[in-house]
């Protein structure tokens, strides 16, 4: 049974963007309905609190607290945080425990070399991305910047397996296929930090009050001079407007029919764009094996492949956890293998540093992003032949009543959760027509306790 109801804007996908657009437009006294395709709004912000305490699967950190929207908005909420200043992937800023290609923990002042070895390396990148095409790699730049050193090739060949990682956790992506200008926009202003009673307190509390439908699985978007109109499997609505947040991996795939077709102002960016699979692994042991004073352990040289880094989350957990990443082909590739078989791979790799102190652990949590259909990845990245401008075009009204938002479309941040948000914010703005404060998303709640 074919049911139209008539709103006044649609809001697909009820993830950060979809909660933070519809949110500002309700405030605005418009009538709106949120479709959403899972169970849960969210979206990549998901936390698994099966174990009785909270596991983030999806985003973690705020990046950057200073000058960021979340923080205020986080604080407003009541949301308790945890300075945790490692999420992007850094050399140091933090207490890391560095084991070198033999396997030896780093001493103070080698730890010092090898920090001071990244900057100097950075900024021949800088210098090297500046004269860079958007045809030319991620990894093209970086050969010429560590050319540029003149080092022997181990000294180099520690840098260059860091820019490699760097592109696996940032973009989810190969340094090859990460265009040279792909992290321009990778500045971290002020601490990070992390939630201990979850990430999806956010998109919750936003979406408290608001007409939000679960299960609803959009397959069209139609647009005509009245507007236009959204297809589910089982209901149709009917609005002026409609904003799309589902992930850049849904759009490439073409889960959604758009008619008429997308132009290629906004068709081309989702073309070029890139989207990454970023997966999390995390361990849960009886008891803590690793030094007390490290945020994360860090292997360098050939057995850093595949597992590199190991974040202590334990204080999140309450309980001795380790969190480590698989981005990148790596990532895809643990997504088609078994729990016990992805397990085993971490605990030989830590073995390797600890040896018999890596016990079995008690319990494991491991994400799929890149096989999740209603993602299909995890994060937005540019990648070779694309630029930073394709983020912030891809968004661009059509027709004047179809709206694109979501991290994707959100140049100066992608990949974030802020940049998720300020994209939503975007967008109901474009829909009012006028600004409209960002304050009116905490207006009259009650901060949780």
């Amino acid at each position: 049974m074919d049911r139209r109801m008539m709103m006044d804007t649609i809001v697909v996908g009820a993830g950060t963007a979809g909660i933070t657009a519809a949110r500002l437009l309700h405030a605005a006294g418009q009538q709106v309905v949120v479709l959403e395709a899972r169970d849960r709004v969210g979206g990549r912000t998901w936390t698994d609190r099966t174990a009785g305490f909270c596991v983030d699967r999806g985003a973690s950190w705020i990046h950057g607290l200073t000058g960021n929207p979340l923080t205020g908005i986080v604080a407003a909420l009541g949301m308790e945080t945890r300075e945790f200043t490692v999420g992007s992937f850094q050399a140091g800023g933090r207490p890391i425990a560095d084991y070198d290609e033999s396997l030896r923990l780093l001493d103070d002042d080698a730890t010092r070399e090898w920090t001071l070895d990244v900057d100097t390396a950075d900024e021949l990148l800088q210098a090297t991305v500046a004269k860079s095409g958007h045809d030319e790699s991620y990894a093209i730049a970086a050969e010429r910047a560590l050319a540029a050193t003149g080092w022997e090739p181990e000294r180099a060949e520690r840098v260059r397996a860091f820019y490699r990682h760097r592109t696996e956790e940032q973009c989810g992506a190969e340094v090859e296929q990460v265009a040279a200008h792909g992290l321009d926009e990778d500045a971290i202003e002020g601490d990070e930090v992390i939630f201990p009673g979850g990430y999806d307190a956010l998109p919750r509390a936003l979406a408290e009050g608001l007409d939000v439908r679960l299960g609803m699985t959009v397959t069209a978007v139609t647009r005509s001079p009245a507007g236009v109109r959204v297809d589910t499997e089982n209901e149709s609505f009917e609005a002026a407007h409609v904003i799309v947040t589902v992930p850049l991996g849904v759009l490439k795939a073409g889960a959604i029919d758009f008619t008429p077709a997308l132009p290629d102002a906004v068709a081309g960016p989702i073309a070029r764009l890139g989207m990454g699979v970023f997966n999390k692994v995390f361990l849960q042991f009886e008891k803590q094996f690793w030094p007390d004073d490290v945020y994360a352990i860090r292997q360098h040289g050939p057995a850093g492949v595949p597992w590199h880094s190991w974040y202590d989350v334990s204080a999140v957990s309450g309980r001795p956890m380790l969190l480590t990443f698989a981005g990148g082909a790596w990532g895809r590739e643990i997504e088609q293998k078994a729990d016990d078989e992805v397990v085993s791979s971490v605990l030989s790799s830590l073995r390797k540093i600890y040896g018999d102190a890596v016990p079995e652990p008690v319990a494991h949590w491991i994400t799929r992003w890149g096989s999740d259909p209603l993602a299909l990845g995890s994060y937005s990245y540019v990648a070779v032949g694309a630029s930073h401008h394709d983020h912030d075009a891809m968004a661009e009204p059509v027709d004047g009543v179809l709206h694109f938002a979501g991290e994707a479309t959100w140049g100066r941040d992608p990949a974030t959760v802020h940049g998720a948000l300020c994209s939503g914010h975007r967008a109901a703005e474009r829909v009012l027509g006028s600004p409209f404060s960002l304050a009116e998303l905490t207006r009259g709640m009650n901060p949780s306790t």
